[in-house]
């Protein structure tokens, strides 16, 4: 009787912000793991999505990393040093470029970073549903003439378009070995983590234009009810007075919609009722403040 080969191993997802790295992961795994919205860094620190390949017997685990960057504070260069981090673990990397904005100055330092490493890549064309043929072709041939890609996808990580073939060619390159995870398990996120980066994806979505990149979530409580239900309490942390009254709205009425678009997500995630209670405080230091570093997995050093 033949033995079935397992295989399981890391793709590090790497790019430009707003490359549409935490989308494409998302696509992959086949459900929610890292949070997305229209802001430049929403990806604050290391995610692992983990997708399961039934048919080639693989696990493929992704680490989806912060947008990499010239980073000009502490919280910046923490979050592209995990990205880096996360390149620098992984047996494969994936570059994720933004085909309709091309080739541009983060990316490019990007490839020159990763071929003084010594490291390959496979070379993502994201947004392919946006840009024309033509256009398309060439800047794949321009990428392309650097060198360091073995392979290229062209995908649309928003409709799934290549994603399939993309996945496959993944779980087929992996070693083999035994899988790092439970069969469904889909991220190494605590779910307390997880339901806080939904609501601050609410926060982003509905204020992104309002309010400044500086605002976090944190889960205070996390209390199972005896209906099967469960109460969860999130603290809304701004830096300014200005920024709460902001969050909160005219009569409540903002940080009420937050609360219900992230209650019905965090719902459909847990697939059980959830009853949602969300608090708004100003802390000013929260960007200089070493735990809150330690929470997300960041070096505060770095």
């Amino acid at each position: 009787m033949n033995e079935i080969v397992t295989r399981c191993g890391f793709i590090a997802v790497v790019g430009a912000p707003n490359a549409g790295k935490s989308t494409l992961v998302n696509q992959l795994v086949g459900t929610k793991v890292s949070i997305v919205s229209p802001k430049v860094q929403t990806t604050r620190s290391r995610v692992l999505g983990i997708a399961m390949v039934e048919d080639q017997q693989a696990q493929v685990v992704f680490i989806d990393t912060p947008g990499i960057f010239e980073p000009k504070r502490r919280f910046e260069r923490a979050m592209v040093q995990a990205a880096w981090s996360g390149a620098s673990d992984a047996d494969r990397i994936a570059l994720v470029v933004d085909a309709e904005r091309g080739l541009d100055d983060n990316s490019r330092a990007i490839i020159e970073r990763l071929r003084d490493a010594g490291r390959r890549a496979i070379l993502v064309l994201n947004k392919i549903d946006l840009v024309k043929r033509d256009s398309l072709l060439a800047l794949t041939a321009k990428i392309d003439a650097t060198g360091l890609f073995d392979r290229v996808f062209m995908v649309s990580a928003r409709s799934g378009d290549g994603t399939k073939d993309l996945l496959a060619f993944f779980a087929a390159s992996l070693p083999e070995g035994p899988w790092h995870f439970p069969e469904d398990q889909v991220s190494d996120m605590p779910m307390r983590l997880l339901a806080a980066e939904i609501t601050r994806e609410q926060v982003f979505h509905q204020l992104h234009q309002e309010l400044p990149y500086a605002a976090t979530v944190e889960t205070e409580q996390w209390t199972e009810k005896d209906d099967g239900s469960v109460r969860i309490d999130q603290i809304v942390y701004v830096q300014r007075d200005s920024q709460k009254a902001i969050v909160l709205g005219k009569a409540g009425r903002q940080i009420k919609s937050i609360g219900e678009k992230a209650r019905i997500e965090l719902e459909e995630l847990l697939e059980r009722r959830v009853h949602l209670f969300l608090h708004v405080k100003v802390r000013e230091n929260w960007l200089d403040d070493r735990q809150h570093y330690r929470d997300l997995g960041l070096d505060f050093d770095a």
